[in-house]
This record gives structure tokens, sequence and C-alpha cells, in this order.
């Protein structure tokens, strides 16, 4: 074979930088570079008027004869991937395997073919190592998984030890009993509930296990203190495990139209004090609470459980969403038709992209992903709303606060 320009076509093949070889119609090596010597450990021109069979291992040699006869046929340019599986045998007998992209020309009226190699033994190692991981990874998850049933086995058992001591803990292990009581309804809330909040109850599952296996070592009169302290830390997280729970059941009555409201008349400073009552215990540094509003001539007739709900619901997401040191206003006034409340906080706002999800179910704002919580409070506040003939809007500025504005009907008719 001869080339015009000989010395330009020899910079031009050495620069190449996989392995490449030249072979003739008869599959004869006329031309290979120095990369492709050293892919299969030959000298300089070692592998020219060789066979292409010498760098093709025996098992794969009949095959190769037809697949190569084929190519020369149809003449185009075929990149063959490594997923096929194919190997090199090197000089010294050692296979590995290789990615090979085959290149047709013609030169004097007389069909070549230039083959270009890549040794892929370091790629099918590193496949090898990934697929590893992923089988140990799938490991570690299915025992995270045990370990977290078993967590939840020990919760139960806890709370059982506990509930004569605290009394709130009484109230969040009966409405877990109905809970798991009612097996098809929690069924139905499985998936989401564990792909939703499963992050949600770990942190708190491991302070109450931390918690009552310290309680047995404080046994001295002396001691209780520190029995307190960890008995105050199981009733926080039992509590706030138990508002989850209580907020899918609320979502599940609430589809399937099972909510049962009950109207009485009311006055409204009552449900007032509560809340804001309960709301003082979960305060940060500095932060208060100012009603602008004498409400003990305020009477109403609608559902007071539903009616106390909602006004906690926003009140702890003004507590949560706002910064130490900040006043959160709660203004309440009536018309001739409806009693309005206004929830005014510090905090860090909503994000103008995410205002109108603000109310989806599982919805939850860019800037607090970090904090606790599940994305359905808002939602169950706007349908109780709506199913009381109320409704419920908003205003809100990033990093400067939120106005939450709910409107209830004076009177419920049934």
């Amino acid at each position: 074979m001869s080339f015009s320009n000989q010395h330009i076509f020899n910079l031009l093949f050495e620069a190449i930088p996989e392995g490449a070889i030249i072979a003739n119609d008869q599959q004869l090596i006329i031309a290979s570079n120095s990369v492709a010597e050293q892919i299969f450990g030959y000298e300089k021109e070692e592998l020219v008027n060789q066979h292409l069979n010498i760098l093709v291992p025996l098992k794969y040699q009949s095959n190769h004869k037809t697949h190569f006869s084929n190519f020369l046929k149809n003449k185009t340019i075929q990149n063959i991937n490594y997923e096929l599986n194919l190997y090199g045998i090197a000089k010294n007998n050692k296979k590995f395997p290789l990615e090979i992209s085959l290149n047709p020309f013609e030169i004097d009226k007389k069909l070549f073919v230039i083959a270009l190699i890549i040794d892929i033994t370091n790629r099918k190692e590193a496949d090898k190592k990934i697929k590893n991981l992923n089988t140990k990874l799938e490991k570690t998850i299915k025992e995270k998984t045990a370990e977290l049933k078993n967590t939840i086995k020990q919760l139960k058992e806890v709370n059982i030890n506990l509930k004569r001591e605290i009394k709130k803990r009484i109230e969040g292990e009966a409405k877990i009993k109905k809970a798991l009581q009612k097996e098809q309804e929690l069924n139905s809330l499985k998936t989401k509930f564990l792909s939703l909040v499963s992050h949600e109850f770990k942190t708190p599952l491991s302070g109450i296990l931390t918690s009552s296996m310290l309680l047995d070592k404080y046994k001295l009169s002396n001691q209780q203190d520190k029995r307190d302290k960890h008995i105050e830390t199981i009733t926080q997280k039992v509590h706030y495990l138990n508002n989850i729970l209580n907020d899918f059941l609320s979502i599940e009555s609430i589809e399937s139209s099972n909510v049962n409201y009950k109207f009485t008349t009311f006055n409204l400073s009552k449900i007032v004090n509560e809340v804001v009552y309960n709301a003082n215990m979960l305060l940060k540094n500095g932060q208060k609470i100012n009603i602008s509003t004498d409400t003990n001539d305020y009477v109403l007739h609608q559902d007071e459980k539903i009616l106390e709900l909602i006004l906690s619901y926003l009140l702890y997401n003004a507590i949560k969403y706002s910064l130490e040191n900040t006043t959160i206003d709660i203004e309440i006034y009536q018309d001739s038709e409806s009693t309005i409340f206004k929830f005014i906080d510090e905090g860090i706002g909503i994000p103008k992209n995410d205002q109108k999800f603000i109310f989806n179910r599982y919805f939850r704002a860019e800037n607090v992903l970090n904090i606790q919580g599940t994305g359905i409070g808002l939602n169950i506040v706007k349908s109780h709303l709506e199913n009381l003939g109320g409704s419920i809007t908003f205003e809100s500025i990033e990093h400067k606060g939120s106005i939450f504005i709910i409107k209830l009907p004076l009177n419920k008719k049934l």
C-alpha cells in the first residue's frame, strides 16, 4: 500500500488519541499507531502484515470474520458500544474489554478499514464498583427501614409505660390506638404517609427512645429534675408526632366526607384564649403574641373545635416561621355577617413564585424545606373553612412577613 505525503500521514496517524489500526479487505493489518501497539502489547510495526485474528480471542474469531465481511459490504461508519462485551487479546494472551469504531475508506480502488480502539478495562472496573455500591446501598436502605420499624415498635412500648405520668401523652396514645384500630383507613394513607413524613419521624423518635432509656438511670429522689427534663422531652416529641398523625387523619376524614361538624353557640374569647395559651409554650426567645381586640362580646354559631384547630394552625405557623424577638399580631373584628381574623407576623414570608401553590396539599415553599413540617396544615384549614362557609386569603413578602386573613360566617345554617 502506498500513500502520498507519507510523512504527513504518519504524523496524523500517530496524533490519533485512540488506538488506530488499518486493515485491508483480507483482514491483514497494514498499519498501526503507537497507542494501538501499546494497548495490545506489541513493539513498533510488529503488527504489520499480521491477520486481525491475532487481536481477537479464539472464541470470537469465527463470528469476527462474518461481521467483518458484512461490514465491508455495507461500507458505513459503525460504532460498537462497549455494552456488547467486546474483547481483544494482547500479545501476552491477556484478554481485555474494548470499545471499537470502524470506518471504511478507499484508496486506488482498494478497500480499507480503520479501526479506532479504546481499552475500557478501567471503565468496566468502575461500572463493577458502582454496581457493588448500589447493591450495598440497597442493603443499607433495607436495614435502615427495619431499624425504623423497630424504633416505632419501641415507641409503642414507651407510650404504654409513660401514659400514667403524662397527661398529654394519654391523649396522644389514645388517638394513636384509635388510628391503629382503623386499619383500612391507615392503609389507604400508608404510601403517602411514609414517603412524605418518614424523615419527620426519625428525629423525635430518636429523642423519645434516648430519653426513655435515660429515665431508668435516674432513680434517686434528688434526680427528679433530670427525670422531669426527659419526661418533658418525651412529651414534646410525642405531641409533635401526634399532630402529624392528626393531620393525616383530618385529610382522610375531609376526603371521605366523614367530618361531623357540631355547631354550637359560644363566646369567641374562650377559643382565642385557649389557642393563645397553648401557643405560648411554643414561643421562641423574645417572641410575643399581641391581641388587639377584646373578644368577650363576640358570639359565634360554629363548630367550636374546628375553629380552635384552624386558629391554632395559623398561630403555630406564624410562630414557627418567625424569628426570635418578633411580635405576632392577631386582629379580630366583626361586621354584620362575618367574623374576620388577621394573623400578622414578621417572619420569613413566602416566595412570590410559591404563593400560588401554598394551599396545595403536601406543598412546602422553597425557603422552609429545612424546617420541620408536612405541608398539609394550610390545606386542612382551607378545606374546613370552605365546608363552614368561610374563606382564607393572604398577603406575603419574602423576608418581611405574612398576613393571613380568615373570614367566617357569624351563624352557620344547618
